[in-house]
């Protein structure tokens, strides 16, 4: 079992993610294809998408290069660094495998990827499912079998089956200088109500304990739509995110909410965690506190009031959880606005902090901003960053030890269970571990642990 590192990105997926669940024996002459699913979950949800796809035409999907006929590498674009693990994975694709199908955020560039990889079969851009099928079917023919092969109801996943990402909608109409996800993505577009709750269903149907919002910003969502209604179970739900929480906390399942902009009508949410409709965590990207450094980065500066209203969620809900994201050694940043940074999270007593040094991305706007930090000032600004983060993670978890927890489990092995509480999301959050009586105990299994240990961001516990 392994303990949760401190600076683990949500934007990026921590290591790539080939189908391991997709092991399923393959009749003769059926054409196998792989897949190498980089980035953040919004990304994972399209790589599941394209399987589900290609399963119901009759594809098989490999879980590793040999006993593919032709591997799909879905990149992230999102940083200079995340370009590079995309480059990396599509060398390694083409190395072990040799027939290559570049999609994603990265897929947006098609010659910056060819510029490296020549002899990439395809490239095509985020959300362009049809034309990644249409590259599939000409470098491996489909030959389905329909007395045989048989799609699972709810498509394929590359997460356990007890917790799946639910996307919402794509694109973002924030022009944060920083960031080129919306030239790579669009505008927000949102589904409507009704299909994601009829996802949701089929998800929870089928076995799925623990549902999380995704979107690339889950506030706004129904906006483009005017937060039309539509019809649900012999009523009407908006496409509006309060309402959407609710009539998702209807289903049973663990609802956790990500990539949540903390505008005002946010304070609606609050009553629903309360109610225990929704989990008690928010995923709130602040980014930065001094007021200056978010007018550069093109972001509402408003952190006085961001305190404020930290307080008045927390005292109409105790039990929230908060996490987010900070940006380190933004141009122009002075010691001055990172000691504002240290001071406001210091008073704020985040529970769950991320972490990253600025770097430039190509096409963003903050490229030509003047008064770059050098690399080993941000260096040094993101280790003081996270101790600070790591003494107030420290202080939250001790003062869990002799109460109890509900807690979800991922997996178990012959050293114990490794689970998560509902203030711990998956891959980016810490984890609580049970070392004693846990044989019976399966993932999704949903139980009550007493906390005997505390760590820096991992817990200990026993069922009770």
């Amino acid at each position: 079992m392994s303990t949760n590192p401190p600076d683990l990105r949500p934007d990026r997926a921590p290591r790539p993610l080939l189908p391991e669940a997709s092991r399923e024996a393959s009749r003769p002459g059926q054409p196998r294809i792989g897949m190498v699913s980089l980035g953040c979950p919004k990304a994972l949800v399209d790589s599941e998408r394209i399987l589900t796809r290609l399963r119901a035409e009759g594809y098989a999907i490999s879980p590793d290069y040999a006993g593919a006929d032709a591997v799909i590498v879905n990149t992230c674009g999102f940083l200079d660094s995340a370009k590079a693990e995309s480059l990396e994975a599509i060398g390694e694709a083409l190395n072990e495998n040799g027939r290559v199908i570049v999609t994603g955020c990265l897929g947006a560039n098609e010659d910056y990827i060819r510029g490296e990889h020549p002899n990439v079969l395809a490239v095509t851009g985020p959300q362009q499912y049809e034309q990644v099928l249409d590259a599939v079917h000409g470098a491996v023919p489909p030959a389905p079998n329909p007395f045989i092969d048989l799609l699972p109801a709810t498509g394929v996943h590359l997460t356990p089956r007890h917790y799946s990402y639910l996307k919402i909608s794509e694109g973002c109409n924030h022009k944060c200088r920083f960031c080129v996800i919306p030239d790579m993505r669009g505008r927000l577009v949102s589904r409507p109500a009704h299909a994601v709750l009829r996802e949701a269903e089929k998800l929870v149907e089928a076995g799925v304990r623990e549902l999380l919002v995704i979107s690339q910003d889950t506030s706004a969502y129904g906006l483009d739509r005017k937060h039309d209604a539509h019809p649900w179970k012999g009523g009407e739900v908006r496409s509006h995110i309060t309402d959407l929480a609710r009539a998702l906390g209807q289903f049973g399942a663990w609802v956790r909410l990500h990539y949540v902009y903390p505008y005002p009508h946010v304070r609606e949410l609050i009553p629903l965690m309360a109610e225990g409709l929704v989990l008690p965590y928010l995923d709130i990207p602040f980014q930065h506190s001094h007021p200056d450094v978010l007018r550069r980065m093109a972001r509402p500066a408003a952190s006085a009031r961001t305190l404020d209203e930290i307080a008045r969620w927390r005292a109409d809900c105790p039990e929230i959880t908060l996490r987010s994201t900070f940006i380190v050694g933004y141009p122009g940043e002075t010691e001055a606005e990172f000691q504002h940074l240290l001071d406001w999270l210091g008073e704020a007593r985040l529970d769950r902090v991320g972490c990253f040094q600025y770097e430039n991305v190509e096409g963003a706007r903050a490229n030509a901003l003047p008064d770059h930090v050098p690399d080993a000032v941000k260096q040094e600004r993101w280790e003081r960053f996270m101790a600070t983060a790591q003494a107030i993670s420290a202080e939250k978890m001790e003062a869990k030890v002799g109460t109890c927890l509900q807690v979800i489990v991922d997996t178990v092995d012959d050293e114990g269970a490794t689970c998560r509480t509902w203030a711990d999301a998956p891959e980016i959050d810490g984890n609580l571990f049970i070392d004693e009586g846990f044989a019976h105990l399966a993932p999704g299994d949903i139980l009550t642990v007493e906390v005997e240990e505390a760590a820096d961001y991992d817990l200990w516990g026993r069922p009770v």
